[in-house]
């Protein structure tokens, strides 16, 4: 069964995930999640993308603990051990999320419900997150289980919320409320009814933005923890020259030399948690 459908509104893309009955993540959707990025990615009309989960109240509710038992069993009966001297290589979910990351394009995860372990943690590679209010349970509970957050979830909760924050929720197997997500800082907005609608908003001011700006923000941003200081000043300099050559730079600030236009965009106005 197909789990993972895309689709094109103007120049956003939406990726919209389904598994019924309960939701999981699999092998599956890792191969058509990975398929589905290189969709986005060459399809230069597609300037911004949301993904969010098809069925009523669930995003993805999380990996399929079933199939990771099967692994794990696998692997205790050929008796491997493991070492972080010999690190395991990435496989296909790890890739796919730091796609996400690097991906010149913004992601917005429109959580449309429950987002648990490996659901929780493509939310978190996304670049911003929505939420929808009600009675989900959203964060990284692996510790109940014996295992950890291992698709990256343990290094970006850290990234996003701080230290202090992230060993709380990780060692007490903790899992916050759509609200609680937002207080802590994981979330731009909380929204009752259409999580969608929101996305929609938000994308549509992504792609009214230069692409190339929004582009290389992410870049700096999210490549913050691969430079040293002096690496992202000079990467964030040239960044900056290169759109103040560039056509949309010039036209844009143009206009507001010859006062057709003020540095504040109108339309944030409207960006309110509704």
């Amino acid at each position: 069964m197909v789990q993972l459908t895309i689709d094109r509104q103007d120049n956003i893309g939406i990726i919209r995930f389904s598994n019924p009955p309960y939701g999981y993540m699999d092998g599956e959707t890792e191969s058509e999640l990975d398929a589905a990025l290189t969709v986005v990615e060459d399809d230069p009309e597609i300037q911004a993308v949301i993904i969010t989960g098809a069925d009523k109240d669930v995003f993805i509710r999380h990996y399929d603990v079933g199939v990771l038992y099967q692994r794990s069993k696998a692997m205790a009966d050929r008796g491997l051990t493991f070492d972080p001297a010999r690190p395991v290589p990435e496989s296909t979910i790890h890739k796919c999320y730091r796609r996400i990351e690097a991906m010149g394009k913004p992601f917005i995860a429109a959580v449309n419900g429950t987002a648990m372990g490996g659901g929780f943690e493509l939310a978190l590679a996304c670049d911003i997150r929505i939420v929808k209010d009600g009675p989900y349970d959203l964060g990284l509970p692996e510790v109940n289980l014996g295992i950890l957050p291992g698709a990256g979830g343990t290094q970006r909760l850290t990234r996003l919320v701080g230290r202090a924050k992230a060993l709380e929720l990780m060692l007490l197997g903790q899992t916050l409320t759509p609200k609680g997500v937002l207080e802590f800082g994981l979330a731009s907005f909380c929204v009752k009814g259409d999580v969608m609608k929101k996305a929609l908003e938000v994308a549509s001011l992504l792609t009214a933005r230069s692409s190339r700006a929004v582009g290389h923000i992410k870049d700096l941003v999210q490549g913050i923890d691969n430079r040293s200081i002096e690496e992202g000043f000079a990467r964030e300099r040239t960044l900056f020259c290169d759109l103040m050559v560039d056509a949309r730079g010039l036209e844009e600030m143009g206009k507001m030399a010859t006062g057709i236009r003020d540095i504040r965009d109108p339309a944030l106005a409207h960006l309110k948690t509704n």
